[in-house]
């Protein structure tokens, strides 16, 4: 009973000052980096070899299944069922490689995510001890349980702005802006202490 009475009282404590809180788009945050885009870039450019190789072999496969279907019947068993037997084993292995390339772009950005969060997390933390607020909540995952919040409290680009003042690789990073793949996980704020 005296926890829960201690509990209580902290809580009505904590209520009763003002506490300062903020959103970030954490999703947003880290894609719109610098680091982040060319992140991104470095990305693409390394997995666009396999998607186009994918793109061939799935017009090869798409092919080889018309060459049945306008020749089933004029063609003999044996030819039929040597077709259909291609088509099933170019099927397997294209299905069977892009399931493997998915995982390699998956671990891929997973990699990237957790280095870049770490980084984006320490300068949001620094942010949030030194603006002084006491709770930052990450809008970009779902379901999103924040139903309204004022643009005036969102710390996004500020965020943002800070991390490429600091991160190293600012300079170096590429003009454009690339559509981002989709994170596997994202990073959760730890809450700032004081």
């Amino acid at each position: 009973m005296l926890p829960v009475l201690a509990l209580a009282f902290g809580l009505s404590a904590w209520a009763q000052t003002p506490q300062k809180i903020a959103i970030i788009n954490m999703q947003d945050a880290l894609l719109n980096t610098k680091d982040g885009q060319k992140a991104v870039v470095a990305l693409k450019a390394k997995f666009s070899p396999k998607e186009q190789e994918f793109q061939k072999r799935q017009s090869d496969l798409q092919a080889k299944q018309d060459e049945l279907r306008k020749t089933e019947n004029t063609i003999s068993d044996e030819k039929k069922a040597s077709l259909a037997r291609d088509i099933d084993t170019m099927t397997k292995s294209l299905q069977r490689d892009t399931d493997d390339a998915r995982e390699d772009i998956n671990q891929e950005q997973q990699k990237v995510l957790n280095t870049l969060g770490g980084k984006v997390l320490a300068v949001l933390n620094k942010y949030a001890i030194d603006k002084g607020i006491t709770i930052v909540f990450d809008i970009s995952g779902q379901p999103n349980n924040v139903l309204f919040a004022s643009n005036t409290i969102d710390i996004t680009r500020d965020i943002i702005t800070l991390y490429d003042a600091s991160a190293p690789a600012a300079s170096a990073a590429p003009a454009a802006k690339a559509p981002a793949p989709a994170p596997a996980r994202r990073p959760t704020p730890a809450p700032a202490h004081k």
